[in-house]
């Protein structure tokens, strides 16, 4: 067996990121960023008024009430085409150009209108609702760094910025291949020996939120020739993932089918609970990660080790950084294998608290689907108290995105 470490070294190793491509903006969200994104123009570009109201010159509103001439307007849109002087007074709006000679607005709830004046009831200082140019930014900004997943926030600071249109990382194309006779998918006949898959659909879930593009090449029985027959749809792939037949068991027979097809095995076997039968390698030009068929295991396994390879290709920032959280029971001493517990996390004054499941059996769907997090612990770790600090891989959107 080797190391978590080391299977994650080889894995990543394996790839590189994947060439850009130019979408347009409303097509751009979830992507990963492929450039960074500079400014084209600075925003906003002269000074404008924050609030509806009057510009005018702060010196001139030191001793309220004071009467001013108004002299024209600035519209959102428009402008003033000429310079404010002592005593006057041009109408405004939100987003208006600030006239040459103004330097502060007196909002319109503390004025009174009249006949081509305005009453200002309270002073203002310089600068008071004022948005100077480049308050927001400036032309050469760089407002969006490469590999940064783009959220709504970032379409909207891109469009300030004048680009309708961003390069972005190709989505990998990740295909899936189930194993085993005893699977069908759901709604179908469920036999007296078969079981319902759910490795395949959370599979594709999960790549989606990885950011990938999943390609589903159906459930392969335990027979070599339909093994083989499947697998074929892989060709072009940036990745095939498998779920069961990597184990050692009689019918495990992925390694042994698709050697004969040109698979070169990596490695197989690592030091991790749950998790351990997991293979990599390529089947010709194409990366292949063997996962279990135990459903928790897939997912974990596709969090520890498709992830960070999906997050190569898209020369991804920060994905799945790990976190620290209080233990919130006893855990016994550790043995030689890394251990995922899934976890139950809240929050309280003093941080996050993780607490695992008493049961933590491969199997059980039920306790992922209910679990915060997965409390990670080192081989050989020893046996720590409620209240000391553990990493942890927290689940939700942003993070290992589950």
């Amino acid at each position: 067996m080797i190391s978590v470490a080391e299977a994650l070294e080889r894995v990543t190793g394996a790839f590189a990121p994947l060439a850009l491509e130019t979408v347009a903006l409303p097509d751009a969200l979830g992507r990963v960023l492929g450039e960074d994104v500079v400014a084209r123009m600075t925003q906003p570009p002269v000074a404008v008024s924050a609030m509806d109201g009057y510009a005018v010159r702060a010196e001139d509103t030191t001793a309220p009430p004071v009467t001013l001439q108004v002299v024209g307007e600035a519209p959102a849109g428009g402008a003033f085409g000429g310079r404010l002087g002592a005593g006057e007074a041009v109408r405004i709006f939100t987003g208006g150009p600030v006239p040459d000679g103004a330097d502060a607005i007196v909002i319109q709830e503390n004025t009174d209108a009249g006949e081509g004046t305005v009453n200002v009831r309270e002073g203002v200082a310089p600068g008071r609702y004022v948005r100077r140019a480049g308050l927001d930014f400036e032309a050469g900004w760089t407002g969006l760094r490469a590999g940064r997943v783009l959220s709504a926030r970032d379409i909207g600071l891109a469009a300030a910025m004048n680009h309708p249109w961003l390069k972005v990382r190709r989505a990998p194309r990740v295909a899936i291949l189930t194993t085993g006779d005893e699977i069908v998918m759901p709604g179908e006949m469920v036999g007296p020996h078969q079981i319902v898959s759910s490795n395949t659909l959370a599979m594709e879930a999960a790549l989606k939120t990885f950011g990938a593009e999943p390609v589903n090449l159906g459930i392969a029985p335990d027979d070599s020739k339909a093994l083989k027959r499947l697998a074929a749809g892989a060709r072009g792939a940036d990745l095939l993932i498998t779920t069961g037949g990597v184990s050692v068991g009689d019918h495990d027979i992925v390694r042994q089918a698709l050697g004969e097809d040109g698979f070169t095995l990596d490695f197989w076997k690592i030091a991790m609970r749950p998790g351990k039968p997991v293979a990599f390698g390529r089947l010709g030009e194409t990366p292949l990660l063997g996962l279990p068929g135990n459903p928790v295991s897939a997912v974990v396994c596709a969090l520890v080790f498709a992830q960070p390879a999906i997050a190569t290709m898209l020369g991804r920032e920060n994905a799945g950084t790990p976190e620290r959280a209080r233990l919130g029971c006893d855990l016994a001493a550790n043995d030689e294998r890394q251990e995922y517990l899934r976890a139950y996390l809240h929050e309280e004054p003093n941080g996050a608290v993780a607490t695992p499941f008493q049961t933590q059996d491969s199997s059980m769907l039920s306790d992922l689907a209910r679990a915060d997090c997965l409390v990670v612990r080192p081989p050989h770790a020893k046996a720590v108290a409620a209240g000391e600090s553990v990493e942890i891989m927290r689940f939700g959107p942003g993070r290992l995105g589950l």
